[in-house]
């Protein structure tokens, strides 16, 4: 065999390598953005559903307690623009929009306790429990979006994989971050 021959078998060798790893490479980068979009429907479901069930609890509430009006117009506002945000797949609005309403429910929670026929209002209890239920598969939800989009933010700025993402077209996902929820130290006392 002469030169030519043998550099046109190793030349050959290397582009099949190379093939096989943009193939494989980009196959990875779909599979990992996958699993983030999926991870994101689960959320926009539950949130859907979340905010499905807002206004129901509004109502029970409202119906005894009239006068505390002003708290259920900023809870409607504040569930408008988390819709608007979801519907628009506005990740860090939507953020932003779960840290309004995270902050009022316990408002409206604080309205109920100072009417004990709300509370012991089995719809409002059952409404109640069902928010808790989705507010903790919410939280579960989060955490698995926010590893997939993690995952896939990482693989898309690795060497030499960030290649492959920009012949592809990877743009780096937004984490889900509530925004303006306080986190506070939890006293305990004995």
């Amino acid at each position: 065999m002469d030169a030519l021959t043998i550099g046109l078998i190793v030349g050959g060798f290397v582009l099949l390598i190379f093939i096989i790893w943009f193939f494989s490479t980009w196959n990875r980068l779909v599979r990992l953005e996958e699993n983030a979009n999926k991870s994101w429907a689960d959320i926009d479901v539950l949130l859907k559903q979340r905010y499905d069930m807002i206004p129901n609890l509004v109502n029970i509430v409202k119906g005894y307690a009239e006068h505390e009006r002003e708290i259920f117009e900023q809870f409607a506002q504040a569930r408008q623009t988390a819709a608007g945000a979801l519907a628009q797949g506005d990740v860090k609005g939507v953020g932003a929009a779960e840290g309004i309403l995270s902050g009022m429910l316990p408002r409206i929670n604080m309205v109920a306790e100072q009417y004990p026929d709300l509370k012991a209002d089995t719809s409002f209890v059952n409404l109640q429990n069902q928010l808790v239920s989705l507010e903790n598969q919410l939280a579960d939800r989060r955490e698995f979006y926010n590893a997939s989009s993690t995952n896939f933010n990482a693989a898309i700025q690795m060497i030499p994989t960030n290649f492959v993402a920009g012949v592809k077209g990877c743009v780096r996902r937004e984490l889900f971050v509530v925004e303006g929820v306080q986190r506070e130290n939890v006293q305990i006392s004995f």
